[in-house]
């Protein structure tokens, strides 16, 4: 793809968001009841390809079985309120409680609580032991120090997950964390992330990454692209990763990294679109957040907007509309695209002709 001027001495590509494009229709149709949105990473298969984002407004041990049980995949946030406070339920109602204008400062404060690994153990044991899939998340810089408490509690699938995470992370303060290293002394599958670019992308699949997480994250409760002025276009940066596995099939003779959106997609239409560009799944946070089971009480908010030196996220007031099944299955009442995420997905792979999601993801889209 040419380069754009920008000015003289600056060229840019001209990359796309979900909102500038589109899914068109084949000549051929199917019933939506015939088609399938189940999907498969290493061992575990999953009815929906959905994922909930490891944040506290949308997980909680209850919820993440709740989804397991519908045949999707919770994640908790092994960072949170869960893993520092004993029973973090008045903390919530707080959070939920608290003026607009001291919501930042508050959340500091709330998880200024150290993590504890005990914790860390009971609430992976919790969801173990309801016989769903077991997913922890923790960022590069907590993962060294916590790793052992989250494999030895029996998680299935271990998350690294942060606002940018790469495989050669530079630092002259720590000694970094070795993703290759790591990843191949775990027993586990591992999930990394986010990145934007299909040669980050390339790198993180060479540590031995199970799969790939596209994006930033936070969405709606994101800020960092008016904080540090980073952003990803993320039909672009779905499609180009999805060329960077292309690449990394043939590179590794036949090795499979999944491509997992994560990011910019708050509304049914983008959980289609994502596949459509490549993404093997969704991760997924405010859809979720506006379920009436969701820890956050109709808030929703992410780990970048308690840091405590640089907020890059905020509280958002979302509300809620609907349990979690409708906003899975429906039936919706709302006309925002917020409820039947599946029946939505399936409509469209119906739609344009196609019975798996493996296969819409040859689906042709247009720019509009």
């Amino acid at each position: 793809m040419a380069d754009i001027e920008i000015g003289t001495a600056k060229r840019g590509r001209r990359a796309y968001s979900f909102d500038d494009i589109a899914i068109v229709p084949s000549r051929r149709t199917r019933d939506p009841e015939e088609v399938s949105t189940a999907w498969q990473i290493d061992a575990y298969r999953f009815e929906l390809p959905i994922i909930a984002a490891p944040m506290d407004s949308v997980m909680s041990p209850e919820t993440a079985i709740a989804l397991g049980k519908h045949g999707g995949l919770g994640v908790l946030d092994l960072e949170g309120l869960w893993t520092r406070y004993e029973n973090p339920e008045k903390l919530l109602d707080e959070v939920a409680s608290i003026d607009g204008p001291l919501a930042t400062r508050r959340l500091q404060e709330i998880y200024a609580e150290p993590i504890k690994a005990e914790l860390i153990t009971a609430r992976l044991q919790q969801v173990r032991q309801s016989g769903v899939t077991v997913a922890g998340a923790l960022s590069p810089q907590r993962t060294k120090q916590f790793a052992s408490a989250v494999v030895d509690a029996g998680v299935d699938l271990f998350v690294i997950r942060g606002t940018t995470v790469s495989a050669e992370h530079v630092s002259g303060q720590t000694e970094p964390l070795n993703l290759k290293e790591f990843i191949y002394e775990l027993d586990v599958p591992v999930i990394v992330g986010g990145c934007a670019t299909g040669q980050a992308a390339l790198h993180l699949m060479r540590t031995g990454a199970a799969g790939v997480l596209v994006g930033f994250g936070g969405g709606a409760a994101h800020t960092t692209r008016s904080v540090l002025g980073v952003a990803v276009p993320m039909a672009s940066a779905v499609a180009d990763v999805a060329a960077a596995r292309r690449d990394y099939l043939d590179e590794s003779g036949g090795r499979y990294v999944h491509v997992l959106a994560d990011g910019s997609i708050g509304r049914r239409g983008d959980i289609a679109k994502a596949i459509a560009c490549g993404a093997d799944a969704v991760m997924i946070g405010s859809p979720f957040a506006r379920a009436v089971e969701a820890p956050g009480r109709g808030f929703h908010w992410g780990a970048e907007a308690w840091h405590p030196d640089l907020p890059r996220g905020e509280r958002v007031d979302i509300g809620t509309v609907g349990d979690l099944e409708s906003v899975l299955f429906g039936p919706s009442s709302v006309p925002d695209g917020t409820m039947n995420l599946i029946g939505a997905l399936r409509r469209a792979m119906a739609t344009t002709g196609y019975t798996d999601l493996k296969e819409f993801q040859r689906v042709e889209v247009v720019v509009g």
